[in-house]
């Protein structure tokens, strides 16, 4: 995948995803740094983020434009989240929100404080409308949270956010969901609770072997 802010890189013969660094020389989890024609990169690792996994696995119609809005539930120490203050540039923003105080120190400690972009938020993610800190208009929310009803916080932060026409990323972590039902059967019935409530799902990802029983879904938002 080639964007203005993602590109691929070759190192010791092989292809690995890598975004634009924002902060020359900055490194967020020990991620290699990469020069190419000019510019610095830094390696996006599959195995550390399930966004790079979904790409790397194939997810097609991933184009977040510099100066988009993106609102993350589930930001955890911000590996993820840093690759994306990388694609949205200065101008963009990422709302972070963390519900654990503890991890959220680290994404402040070692993504927030460096990154101006990014506003990290300590916040339960059930009830969106006390993120005090969000403002303009939302054209992706991104929601990596290990609970069972995962895909309706999802769906009522989109409500609140999301604009219309603006993209869900879904992941569907199905162990957390019910780890008794077949993984597939969990995909299809967190699908359909999406086509049910709005969404347009245009393309589902088994995140496999990075992430063994997750799928990351890519929804459009259609509240006509």
């Amino acid at each position: 995948m080639e964007d203005e802010s993602i590109s691929n890189i070759t190192l010791d013969g092989r292809q690995h995803l890598a975004t634009l660094n924002l902060i020359r020389g900055n490194t967020v989890y020990g991620e290699r740094l990469v020069v190419k024609k000019g510019n610095e990169y830094r390696i996006w690792d599959p195995f550390r983020s399930k966004l790079a996994a979904a790409l790397t696995k194939g997810l097609k119609n991933f184009h977040l434009p510099v100066r988009s809005n993106v609102l993350y539930l589930g930001a955890s120490t911000g590996t993820t989240v840093s690759h994306l203050s990388d694609i949205v540039g200065q101008i963009g923003k990422i709302f972070a929100i963390e519900s654990s105080s503890r991890v959220a120190r680290e994404l402040i400690f070692n993504v927030a404080s460096k990154r101006q972009n990014v506003t990290p938020i300590i916040a339960d993610a059930r009830k969106p409308r006390s993120y005090f800190s969000v403002f303009d208009t939302i054209d992706l929310v991104y929601c990596d949270i290990a609970q069972p009803d995962q895909t309706l916080i999802a769906i009522d932060n989109c409500r609140v956010y999301l604009k219309t026409g603006g993209i869900l990323l879904l992941v569907i972590k199905t162990r957390s969901i019910d780890v008794t039902m077949d993984p597939r059967k969990v995909i299809k019935q967190e699908v359909k609770k999406l086509e049910e409530n709005s969404f347009v799902v245009t393309q589902r990802v088994d995140l496999d072997p990075f992430d063994k029983d997750h799928a990351m879904v890519y929804a459009i938002y259609n509240t006509n």
